[in-house]
């Protein structure tokens, strides 16, 4: 929703830790003041003060007031008038504006991927989400669940490389800042904002900030409350809020001290892959699932009860409820303390407490059995190796040895279709398909205690200046993880679909027996799923920024130390098994015929439990401790060359890593160049060639032969790139902001479980595309009266394994908006994404393995959504 500017703001100078603070003096909207202490010899020459590359970033550097174009990193920034043209419909949908950020937006709201420079797809390592200088969250992956823009938010920085994995925990690949707006202190300011959209989205804002002492002391208050379907078909709305406060005093001689207060309840829709055609390579729809709205979620699936070991509950049942959605609560407490001790030393401290609770109701389509999971009810219903079920039809025969053919009864008609009724079976739902979910109910609670404690030192001397700034991170974290309800039932490929039993037929198609439990053919899919994580993390930063006249040489070091400590939830133990009240079963023997692994008995009553018996993967109440210490250091170096004020060139090396809790280490090596121009208004852009080594990449995914099995993937990957972003404003009233990313991903020494995988060297890593770019083109209407903005993003062919066995095609995206400011204080918006009905496909199923096919013409992808709109009235007092 575009929003042009309606009232001035203030000039912004620069806290190197995060929060602009206020100046009084009133200037354009988010310009900030220019440098006025630049060292003698400096030249001059024709840049306009009216472009971004003179604007004062406080993101990936430590000395004050220093513009874009002198930085020897890779930063860029969107203002919010950037922001709100973007309209974004989750924090993924924001990183969009970093160049070289590749996001895999389509899981909804929460819960989305993206990837920096070239790492695969499918996490968020290497990347970390900030707001105010501070990590979200500190292992970074998963930030999108606890933090949601909103009118509080004044601007985003973004540094890639360079300065961020000193500066900060596990953001060596990117740091993206979310900087609030400064409380007022002169008088008071509220905005208030509506925003619908046609898909059912209904969202208030609110901000409020206003002094209490003039000068000395002010608050500000600020959030949203929303209800929402989601994007995709629906029959749950999903509601929730979120509030953020702030109590900030300055003192007489400078520096402030700010507590800020967050709360915050929220659900929000989860979308992961759905069946595709393919149709020679290009994505196609099966009838009764809509490519671009379609979602099998719906009324079938919003409560259902799935048997667990009694050490998880002791009722031995544990529900899964889609009808909630992903449910996040959050309580966070931060104070900020900044404060001179002279004109050349001022101290530090910054410091939040977050508690947290998640619980992830998701539906998973095709998850470990991919795409030979989706098949015919005749294929699924006729025992043979081309059942997707067919050890549970042979289970089924053998209780019930009467069966003349199986069938499937619709637990919502109670329709039963057997076998032999193929006709019947061939139109269901136009399709005939039938497939697999894992329903993952994830409960997580937690909490998550950061903190950056330290001093900056300014030194001006003849002809040169310098800033050294020291400081100390430390992190104390936990996490408690109960995944234990992960079933799969069977479903047919329609929107809002239904859940099937499968059942044991007579030779006149009457039911005599039921092989699955409310669609459930099996129970404990992801393995036993308890588990609990801890990290505390010192970290010791020293950076350096030396500047003689136009010359400017960077440095930085951080020496990180993490005691990790990982509880993994463990099986019975024949001990336990010898108790008849645990009701343990042996299901695993060795060569020598003693049991190796015990499985509880499901609860009585369950229909199935002759078929299906036991609850699967148990937790049988112990944990496996594993415990380890690491540490290791990040490193960087950057110069920059200021040849004309309007004129800059750039080197930087760094070498940083991500810490995996008890997992090893991950490194990443970065090398990057680039040169930075502006001409009057006309132009202002810059150029980066880099080249990223991803050393020894580790995750896990689940083994696609053995669900219940976490495989651990290991490579190098290694990405040379050339990155752009340029704005081009040939005239006052029209510009053109082109940026993008076009880079040669590779991959080599794949390692599945530590063995060497052939045929996958020189291969282009999952999930990541070879050339992304955005162009957006913007009016400004006469009269002040508002702008129109036209925006096409591209996103390149990526692969949906790192086998490149299945290709997924380019795709581009048109979307358009028109803002106009109804009076001085009252504005409204409109835009429309997706104007041209574009499928375009993020990622295939991930959960499938690292060789994937179409071979069956189908295949399982996760995709964006159709032509969407919607607007917002913004209100100003």
């Amino acid at each position: 929703m575009a929003a042009a500017p309606l009232t001035p703001a203030l000039a912004r100078s620069a806290d190197p830790h995060g929060q602009a603070q206020d100046q009084p003096t009133p200037t354009a909207p988010q310009q900030a003041p220019q440098p006025t202490d630049a060292p003698p010899g400096t030249n001059t020459g024709e840049a306009d003060p009216s472009n971004g590359l003179q604007d004062v970033v406080v993101t990936g550097t430590t000395s004050r007031n220093r513009p874009l174009i002198t930085s020897s990193a890779d930063i860029t920034y969107a203002t919010r008038e950037a922001i709100d043209r973007k309209a974004p419909r989750s924090t993924a949908d924001l990183l969009e504006l970093v160049p070289g950020i590749f996001v895999e937006g389509t899981a909804g709201e929460l819960s989305n991927n993206y990837s920096v420079r070239g790492l695969q797809g499918g996490g968020q390592r290497f990347v970390q989400l900030e707001e105010d200088g501070l990590p979200i969250i500190y292992q970074g992956g998963g930030a999108d669940f606890f933090f949601t823009q909103d009118l509080s938010i004044d601007r985003l920085e973004a540094v890639k490389g360079g300065s961020s994995g000193v500066l900060t925990v596990n953001g060596a690949g990117a740091t993206i800042n979310f900087i609030s707006r400064a409380a007022n202190f002169e008088r008071p300011e509220a905005i208030a904002r509506f925003t619908a959209y046609d898909y059912g989205l209904r969202r208030g804002d609110a901000y409020v900030s206003a002094p209490i002492i003039k000068d000395k002391l002010a608050f500000t208050i600020g959030g949203f409350f929303q209800t929402s379907p989601g994007v995709r078909s629906n029959p749950f709305n999903y509601d929730g809020y979120r509030l953020k406060g702030s109590l900030e005093y300055r003192f007489d001689d400078g520096g402030f001290v700010r507590l800020t207060g967050r709360i915050g309840d929220f659900k929000a829709a989860y979308y992961a892959t759905q069946p595709y055609a393919n149709n020679n390579g290009q994505p196609g729809g099966i009838p009764g699932l809509d490519t671009q709205f379609g979602n099998i979620g719906g009324t079938a699936f919003s409560r259902i009860s799935v048997p667990v070991s009694t050490f998880v509950d002791p009722s031995g049942f544990r529900d899964f409820n889609y009808s909630q959605g992903v449910r996040v609560k959050t309580q966070q407490l931060r104070i900020d303390v900044q404060k001179p001790l002279t004109d050349s030393i001022e101290l530090f401290a910054h410091a939040r407490y977050l508690g947290l609770k998640t619980d992830f109701n998701g539906l998973f389509p095709g998850s470990g059995t991919g795409n030979a999971g989706l098949a015919s009810a005749v294929t699924y219903l006729t025992p043979g190796a081309a059942s997707p079920i067919n050890d549970l039809l042979a289970r089924g025969a053998a209780v019930f040895p009467n069966t003349a053919r199986f069938g499937i009864r619709n637990l919502r008609t109670n329709v039963v279709l057997g076998s032999n009724q193929v006709a019947a079976l061939n139109a269901l739902n136009g399709n005939g398909f039938l497939q697999q979910t894992t329903l993952n109910h994830d409960y997580q609670t937690g909490f998550d205690f950061g903190s950056n404690f330290g001093g900056r030192w300014e030194y001006q001397g003849s002809g040169f200046k310098n800033s050294l700034t020291l400081g100390v991170l430390y992190y104390n974290v936990g996490r408690y993880q109960n995944q234990s309800a992960t079933s799969a039932v069977v479903n047919d490929v329609k929107n809002n679909s239904d859940i099937y039993d499968v059942v044991a037929l007579d030779a006149n198609n009457n039911v005599i027996g039921t092989l699955t439990d409310n669609g459930q053919i099996s129970y404990g899919n992801w393995g036993a799923g308890i588990r609990r994580r801890t990290d505390s993390s010192v970290s010791v930063y020293a950076n350096d920024e030396f500047q003689i006249g136009d010359l400017r040489i960077d440095g930085g070091i951080r020496w990180e130390s993490d005691d990790a400590r990982f509880l993994d939830g463990q099986p019975p133990t024949a001990a336990q098994a010898a108790n008849p009240a645990n009701r343990l079963v042996a299901t695993a023997f060795n060569a020598q015929g003693q049991p190796t692994e015990f499985q509880q008995l499901v609860q009585p009553g369950v229909a199935n439990a002759r078929v299906v018996p036991t609850v699967g993967s148990t937790f049988g109440g112990t944990f496996a401790d594993t415990r380890r210490t690491q540490d290791r250091i990040a490193w960087t170096v950057g110069v920059n060359y200021l040849i004309r004020p309007n004129l800059s060139v750039y080197a930087r090396y760094a070498d940083g890593f991500q810490t995996n809790n008890t997992d090893p280490i991950t490194g990443i090596e970065l090398y990057e160049g680039g040169v930075r121009y502006e001409y009057r208004r006309l132009l202002s852009a810059s150029v980066t060639v880099f080249q990223t080594n991803f050393r020894n990449q580790f995750y896990n995914f689940i083994d696609p032969t053995n669900p219940t099995i976490q495989t651990a993937f290991q490579a190098d990957l290694s990405t040379f790139g050339v990155e752009v972003d340029a704005l081009i404003r040939p005239v006052r009233w029209w510009s053109v902001d082109f940026f993008g990313v076009f880079q040669d991903p590779t991959l080599n020494n794949l390692r599945l479980n530590g063995q060497r995988q052939q045929g996958f060297d020189g291969n282009r890593p999952e999930r990541t595309p070879s050339t992304l770019f955005t162009v957006t083109s913007t009016f400004q209407l006469p009269r002040k009266l508002g702008e129109f903005y036209g925006r096409y993003k591209y996103i390149g062919r990526i692969f949906a394994d790192s086998g490149n066995g299945i290709a997924l095609p380019a795709y581009g995206v048109t979307s358009f908006g028109v803002s106009v400011n109804l009076s001085e204080r009252l504005q409204a918006s409109f835009n429309v994404d997706n104007v041209f009905d574009e499928i375009g496909l993020t990622e295939g199923n991930p959960r499938q393995g690292q060789r994937q096919n179409a071979a069956s013409g189908f295949f399982y992808a996760r995709g964006i959504v159709g032509p969407t709109f919607g607007g917002s009235v913004t209100m100003r007092f």
